[in-house]
């Protein structure tokens, strides 16, 4: 019964224990169901076994029956010839077969009830390994989100907003410190060319000035 004990104890087994101890639960799962196959295999062939022994028990107490009608016969046939002696002779030989059969009549049932419980067990292995199949992809799904679950606790366990916070708020300042330099330097910079503007139309101006005095005295002189 050692391999019922064994599989008992996978069907029993804490799958979400089992998951949480192992470093990739795809391969845990797919273990797990590789074991209960291994299992139910071992015990399908020790169910085969028993049947075969159920068999060849059932082949005994046939051939023992087969025997005691014989002797049955045979001792008919004789009272028929008016021999009681042989009858008798023959009826012992029957009565002892007779004993046989009942002993093996008992060997047989025992057999047949072991053989029968083997069988029915056999048939709920097959049913969980089956139900273990169909649930296969199910805890291998939930055992994938459960990782992406934790990963993301724990990087939002882990991330500290104070600190990003402050450091979106530096950056900011950053940004707004050279926006106001670049418009500073821009009205600088326009101040500037109007200047030289004004001072470039004051030269033209004198120079005009001073042209129009020479011309003058020239036209007086």
């Amino acid at each position: 019964m050692s391999i019922f004990h064994r599989i008992s104890d996978i069907l029993k087994a804490n799958i979400n224990d089992l998951l949480d101890r192992a470093e990739d639960p795809e391969k845990m799962v797919k273990q797990i169901i590789a074991d209960m196959e291994e299992q139910v295999r071992d015990a399908t062939e020790a169910l085969g076994q028993a049947m075969a022994s159920e068999k060849q028990a059932y082949a005994q107490l046939e051939k023992a029956r087969s025997n005691s009608r014989e002797w049955e016969s045979k001792a008919k046939t004789a009272l028929q010839a008016g021999n009681q002696e042989l009858a008798k002779k023959a009826l012992t030989s029957k009565v002892e077969i007779d004993k046989n059969v009942q002993s093996l009549q008992a060997s047989y049932d025992q057999i047949a009830a072991q053989t029968s419980e083997l069988h029915a067990r056999v048939e709920v292995l097959r049913q969980k390994l089956e139900e273990a199949r169909q649930r296969q992809n199910m805890l291998i799904a939930r055992a994938k989100m459960a990782e992406a679950t934790e990963s993301v606790a724990t990087a939002v366990t882990n991330t500290d907003p104070n600190s990003a916070l402050a450091k979106l708020e530096r950056m900011e300042h950053k940004v707004e410190s050279r926006e106001a330099r670049a418009e500073a330097f821009a009205a600088m910079s326009g101040e500037t060319v109007f200047a030289k503007d004004e001072f470039a139309e004051l030269e033209t101006n004198q120079a005009v000035d001073a042209e129009l005095q020479r011309l003058m005295k020239e036209l007086n002189g």
